[in-house]
């Protein structure tokens, strides 16, 4: 099979197009041909060697942890999927890039899959598992009630948009700072959009004179200091990118069928959706990385093999 690989710790420039042998699978193992690979800031993160303290690592690695195909086969302990039925996962293992979805087949545990939502396309199903994920976990921690106000900080990015999806569907009223590109998306989801920048206190007083009672911050980067300003004195504050703000909870995506399965739920309803900015064949996942790493791409950049 082809495979983008990198033999050592770097940026999009260590990656290469590869032949590898088809994936070996576990007895309770799935083999998927995967139909779209959806790129994560965390890819980036794991090739330059983020986690090299705390995850083996084995040369040549395979990035990429969310993935969309079609099962080809299913071990003898994995009776819940037959050939042909079409899946999505959040692949992450506890080797680093072992095995990732940067390939056309991969042999995950049958416990990181669940059916794909039929109203998704590939790529866009693709993009679901990881950012869903976050989203809805941070959404969770935050204990959000119908009739608060949720501010989300890049609340048009991957997470930030699912984010704005779920809170609004659970009756949350939500303020989203994006560029002014994106503020017509964010109304489309649900939000009221407000400008980065200088100001952006002032800009949320004015829509929440008595402040908002929970931010969640997707971008880090200092986006969290403006909160003492535009917050209610008890705001609840979660960040899936900086922790230094004195509450917050720190959400990172935990693998859970349950939750899977609960957004494939809202994507067949209709309540969630993911945009995509670009597909990139497996060829050009270089291209497709430093797409990713400029931080503008409007939605998910998503391989296609």
């Amino acid at each position: 099979m082809k495979a983008v690989v990198h033999h050592r710790f770097g940026g999009p420039e260590v990656l290469e197009l590869a032949e590898l042998p088809d994936p070996k699978m576990n007895l309770d193992g799935v083999l998927v041909r995967v139909k779209a690979a959806a790129l994560n800031p965390a890819d980036l993160g794991v090739q330059a060697g983020a986690l090299a303290e705390a995850q083996e690592t084995y040369f040549p690695a395979v990035p990429g942890w969310d993935v969309a195909g079609v099962v080809e086969r299913a071990g003898p302990a994995a009776p819940e999927f037959s050939p042909g039925d079409e899946v999505i996962g959040f692949i992450r293992g506890e080797v680093a890039h072992r095995n990732g979805g940067y390939a056309e087949k991969v042999a995950v545990d049958v416990r990181t899959l669940v059916r794909k939502p039929s109203r998704l396309s590939w790529a866009e199903a693709a993009g679901l598992p990881l950012g869903g994920l976050t989203a809805l976990q941070a959404v969770r921690a935050l204990g959000l009630s119908s009739g608060e106000t949720l501010l989300v900080h890049a609340a048009a990015g991957g997470v930030g948009s699912l984010a704005v999806q779920l809170a609004v569907s659970r009756g949350v009223r939500v303020i989203g700072t994006a560029s002014e590109a994106n503020h017509e998306y964010l109304r489309s989801l649900g939000a009221l959009p407000v400008s980065y920048g200088s100001g952006l206190a002032s800009r949320v007083r004015a829509l929440v004179p008595s402040g908002v009672d929970a931010v969640l911050d997707t971008v880090g980067r200092g986006a969290l200091s403006s909160t003492p300003d535009l917050a209610s004195p008890d705001v609840r504050v979660a960040s899936i990118a900086e922790f230094s703000f004195p509450g917050t909870v720190p959400v990172f995506a935990r693998l859970d069928q349950r939750d899977l399965l609960a957004l494939v739920e809202l994507a067949e309803a209709g309540t969630i959706s993911v945009r995509v900015a670009r597909t990139f064949p497996l060829a050009q996942a270089a291209d497709a990385q430093r797409l990713l790493a400029q931080g503008h791409a409007p939605g998910k950049v998503v391989l296609v093999p």
